[in-house]
């Protein structure tokens, strides 16, 4: 990796490191997309992991020509561990679209800028849209949303799921990553205080998880796994699979028929 790139990913996230008087809810601004990389890695367990699972998911949807959107790109990092394992795959030589979708200009900001450090062999697009507003008029044969989902309003979340069965060709597929809640309460709590362990393993501090937390009250609104699993259902995807779990973080692969 380039050394710029390696330095700007590894700024610290500090953003709730000193006492607020006023917590207001979370953003994906400029202070929060300056230190984005760094919060994901320690905050999202099994991060990379993830990020590699996505990956080989999605190449196996890659044919000759395929389109592959990615829904709430963030920085950048899932499109562009894509495109360097196509470059150094047999899928090198294949007419592959990666379109990076996310609703701060801040986040896209920094993923062209990724961007044009790596110079990735195939073609990569970055666009700014809010998904609470539906998607563009598109055909795809996979979308990725790692993490996104659950900061899209719960007013709009079937319908988004609607439009992207009805966008994706036959066979192509939906990788979804959510944080989710357990079906029992007990369970909730105990994972809950497993992932704050795990938080503070990576050096977050009592009070930076408290007041995040409080920032993410009524913007992340996670859904249980059944819950994830019946919208996808209902909304047209007739096959479904679990395919990552680690306590309240899940990952699903739906495809269309």
């Amino acid at each position: 990796m380039n050394k710029n790139m390696n330095k700007n990913m590894n700024k610290k996230d500090s953003i709730f490191a000193s006492p607020l008087e006023r917590i207001s809810d979370f953003s994906f601004d400029e202070a929060t997309a300056d230190v984005f990389d760094d919060m994901l890695l320690r905050s999202v367990p099994i991060y990379e992991e993830i990020q590699r699972m996505v990956v080989d998911l999605v190449l196996t949807m890659v044919k000759d020509t395929s389109v592959v959107y990615d829904l709430g790109c963030s920085t950048g990092t899932t499109l562009l561990m894509l495109a360097a394992e196509m470059n150094r795959s047999a899928l090198s030589d294949r007419d592959v679209q990666l379109i990076g979708v996310d609703s701060s200009e801040a986040m896209v900001a920094r993923a062209r800028s990724k961007c044009e450090i790596v110079k990735p062999a195939c073609s990569i697009t970055w666009r700014v849209r809010d998904l609470n507003r539906g998607l563009e008029d598109c055909s795809a044969d996979a979308f990725i949303m790692i993490l996104t989902l659950q900061f899209v309003r719960p007013l709009y979340r079937e319908r988004l799921i609607a439009t992207i069965h009805e966008r994706l060709k036959p066979g192509g597929c939906l990788i979804l990553v959510e944080k989710v809640l357990a079906n029992d309460s007990v369970f909730n709590r105990t994972y809950i205080e497993i992932y704050h362990e795990f938080k503070k393993r990576n050096g977050y501090s009592s009070l930076e998880i408290s007041q995040k937390r409080e920032a993410l009250e009524n913007v992340l609104v996670p859904y249980r796994i059944s819950e994830n699993e019946a919208m996808l259902k209902r909304n047209g995807f007739a096959r479904t699979d679990m395919f990552l779990r680690w306590f309240n973080f899940a990952g699903f692969i739906a495809m269309k028929s």
